[in-house]
């Protein structure tokens, strides 16, 4: 087995998204080569209504997927074509949006007003840029759980870890998402397919993630503004880890252990041409698109 280098250590940029959401951006709307098939990635969460209630009004979605996970609170939603759901804790909305969507998300907090949640967009190859629009909403007891001797926690969301398969399923970029928990003090390897670019997103505890070193056991502190080190990492929370090439990411959790997101998918390697929630391969697709929401011809 080859362990994953890390590649960069992000920290999650805080901004306003929606009609007034606070949340923070581990990448998005930016460069797209390190995370392929990936295209954004937001943690909202909050504890006073006032920084997420105002939500996420009506929007258009075209060419990519969209996953929302729900930790605290919930999310009610609803969309052009009559869909209408609300997502509580633990549960995940994987909507295909295809040729097109115009949908809406309302966060709401819990009895004390906290909410907690990420949304992850993926891209959708040429191919299947004009699909037909899909949801597959799983409720939160219909995500497997395995857990390991040493007390290792993983939900399998979608692909397969372990033995386990998680309940989503028919996604174009053959993710992996895991919420993973390791127990304080315990160093583990995850196996990820080498093939997949990868990363961690680390919401609760802290924890190391190691490389392979000529030097086994010799640790060496991550020299500031130097990416190209090959360093054994400190991560804490609304840290966001980039990785090398692999077969599996070792972790060692620190004294509150870890907990975070292990998301992987297969790259696309399309160009990509963005416009907001809209995202194509060329720039006349998206006036296309642009066209078609003024003319009222975008939903099909």
């Amino acid at each position: 087995m080859s362990i994953r280098p890390v590649k960069r250590i992000l920290t999650a940029q805080p901004t306003l998204e929606g009609a007034g959401v606070h949340l923070h951006r581990g990448f998005g709307f930016g460069e797209t080569s390190e995370t392929d098939p990936f295209l954004l990635f937001d943690d909202f969460r909050g504890d006073a209504p006032a920084q997420y209630q105002a939500g996420f009004p009506w929007h258009p979605h075209r060419g990519i997927e969209t996953i929302t996970y729900v930790l605290a609170g919930n999310v009610e939603h609803a969309d052009s074509l009559g869909n209408r759901g609300l997502l509580g804790p633990g549960d995940v909305q994987w909507m295909t949006a295809g040729r097109g969507i115009v949908h809406h998300e309302m966060p709401h907090g819990d009895p004390r007003g906290q909410m907690h949640g990420f949304q992850l967009w993926a891209n959708l190859p040429s191919s299947l840029k004009m699909t037909a629009p899909r949801y597959q909403d799983v409720e939160s007891k219909a995500i497997a759980e395995v857990v390991d001797d040493d007390g290792t926690r993983v939900r399998v969301i979608c692909g397969e870890f372990w033995g386990k398969r998680g309940p989503v399923d028919g996604i174009a970029a053959d993710p992996c998402y895991l919420d993973v928990t390791v127990p304080a003090g315990v160093r583990k390897a995850l196996p990820v397919d080498a093939y997949r670019s990868t990363f961690a997103y680390i919401f609760e505890g802290s924890g190391r993630f190691r490389h392979a070193s000529p030097n086994v056991g010799v640790l060496t502190e991550r020299t500031a503004g130097n990416d190209d080190d090959l360093v054994r990492d400190w991560s804490g929370n609304r840290s966001l880890v980039l990785f090398d090439t692999g077969d599996e990411v070792v972790v060692q959790a620190g004294d509150e252990g870890i907990r975070f997101l292990l998301v992987s998918g297969a790259p696309i390697r399309e160009p990509v041409a963005w416009y907001g929630p809209i995202v194509m391969n060329t720039k006349a697709e998206l006036h296309q698109a642009i066209r078609e929401l003024r003319e009222g011809t975008f939903i099909r």
